[in-house]
C-alpha cells in the first residue's frame, strides 16, 4: 500500500509546489493592479469582475471537481488578492455567526475585516459614514418574502446595490445541555421564528416564543442562560458552544435568504445582470399598467415586484421592482427612461451581477 501511494504523493507534492508557485505569481500581478488603482484612483473591489471570473472557471472546468467547489477556491484566491491592495470591511448584522455573516463570506471571501452591527440601520450607517467600505443585508427570503426594514432604508438611503447573494438558509434548535429540558422560551429573530413556525406548533406549541435582534443573538443568550433555545445556524450555535436539539426545523427545506451588498460603488456590466427600482404612480385607474409598459415595450423582463406603503396616510404605495439586465444595456436603458416619465417616484437602487 506505502509503495503505491508514495509516487502518487510525490505528484501531488510536485503540483502543490507549481500551484504555489502560480499563485504567486498571480498575487504579484495584483499588486501591480493594485498601484494602476491607486493611480486612477479605481475601486478595489469589482464585482462585475468577479463575477466573471467565477463564471469563467465553471464553464471551463472540465471536472472531476464541483464547478461550485472550484468557484469557492477562486473566490478564495481574488480574496487574498484583493487584501493586498486593500483589505476591506463589510458591515452586516451580527453578532457572529449569524447568516448575514456567512453571506459576506460567500460574496467577499475570507480576507475581509467583518464588522457585526445590532441591526440592519446601523449596518447601512455604517456604510454612509465610510467605516465600512460595503454592508451586507437581508432583503427577502423565499418562504417569508421581503425583509421590509431593508426596503424601507434602500428609499432613504443615497447607497446603491452592487451586488447580491442567495444562500440557503438551515435552522437549528439548540441549547445550552443539547436538551429542551428547563427550556421556558424559544429566542430567534422574527424572521426564523416564521420560517419554522409550523415545526414549532406541532412539537413546541407550549413554549413562549421571543424575536430578537438575530439568530446569533438567540445563540448568544442561550449560551449563558439555560432556559433559554435558540434557532440559529449551527455555526452560530458552535460560536456559542451550544448543543442541537433538532436541525433543519425549518418549514421550507429549500429555504434560501438573498442578501443585497450595498456601498457607494455603481457596477459595471457583468454580462449577467439585474436592475432594481423603486417606483411610486399617481393614484388613477391603470396608472400601474401604464407605468410597467415600457418594459414590454423594450423586451426587458421583469424578477420581481414588490408593494410596501407609503407610510402618508393616504393610502399609497411603493413598488419595488427587479428587472433583467443593466442599466447601461440598450433595451433597459430605454425602458428605464420611459419609467422614469411616467413614475410620480423613480429611483434605481442599483445594477449589478446575479448571484451564482
Amino acid at each position: 500500500m506505502i509503495d503505491k501511494l508514495k509516487p502518487l504523493r510525490e505528484q501531488i507534492d510536485a503540483i502543490d509546489a507549481q500551484i504555489l508557485e502560480l499563485l504567486n505569481r498571480r498575487a504579484l500581478i495584483a499588486q501591480e493592479v493594485g498601484h494602476v488603482k491607486a493611480e486612477t484612483q479605481a475601486p478595489v473591489f469589482r464585482p462585475e469582475r468577479e463575477a466573471q471570473v467565477l463564471r469563467g472557471v465553471a464553464e471551463r472546468n472540465p471536472g472531476p471537481m464541483g464547478s461550485r467547489e472550484v468557484q469557492t477556491i477562486f473566490r478564495e484566491i481574488m480574496s487574498s488578492c484583493r487584501a493586498l491592495e486593500k483589505r476591506v470591511t463589510v458591515a452586516y448584522l451580527g453578532p457572529a455567526g449569524t447568516f448575514s455573516e456567512q453571506a459576506v463570506y460567500q460574496q467577499f471571501g475570507s480576507a475581509v475585516e467583518g464588522l457585526p452591527c445590532a441591526s440592519i440601520d446601523e449596518v447601512f450607517r455604517s456604510a454612509e459614514a465610510g467605516t465600512a467600505d460595503f454592508g451586507v443585508v437581508p432583503i427577502e427570503n423565499s418562504s417569508e418574502g421581503a425583509v421590509n426594514r431593508t426596503l424601507d432604508m434602500m428609499l432613504q438611503t443615497s447607497l446603491v446595490i452592487s451586488g447580491e447573494v442567495s444562500i440557503a438558509v438551515h435552522h437549528s434548535l439548540m441549547t445550552k445541555s443539547g436538551s429542551m429540558e428547563g427550556v421556558s422560551v424559544i429566542c430567534a429573530h422574527s424572521q426564523a421564528l416564521a420560517q419554522c413556525q409550523v415545526w414549532l406548533n406541532q412539537n413546541y406549541p407550549q413554549i413562549e416564543r421571543r424575536a430578537v435582534a438575530s439568530n446569533a443573538e438567540a445563540a448568544r443568550l442561550a449560551g449563558e442562560d439555560g432556559t433559554v433555545a435558540a434557532i440559529a445556524s449551527e455555526l452560530a450555535g458552535a460560536q456559542y458552544k451550544l448543543g442541537v436539539v433538532k436541525g433543519h426545523i425549518q418549514d421550507d427545506p429549500h429555504n434560501r435568504t438573498r442578501f443585497a451588498v450595498i456601498g457607494t460603488l455603481q457596477t459595471a456590466p457583468s454580462g449577467k445582470d439585474q436592475t432594481s427600482l423603486v417606483l411610486a404612480v399617481p393614484n388613477k385607474a391603470g396608472a400601474v399598467y401604464q407605468l410597467l409598459a415600457p418594459l414590454a415595450k423594450h423586451g426587458v423582463s421583469m424578477t420581481r415586484f414588490e408593494s410596501r406603503p407609503a407610510r402618508m396616510g393616504s393610502w399609497e404605495y411603493y413598488f419595488y421592482v427587479d428587472v433583467e439586465g443593466h442599466g447601461h444595456d440598450a433595451a433597459v436603458a430605454l425602458a428605464l427612461a420611459e419609467l422614469q416619465s411616467n413614475a410620480a417616484f423613480f429611483k434605481v437602487l442599483g445594477s449589478y451581477p446575479v448571484s451564482l
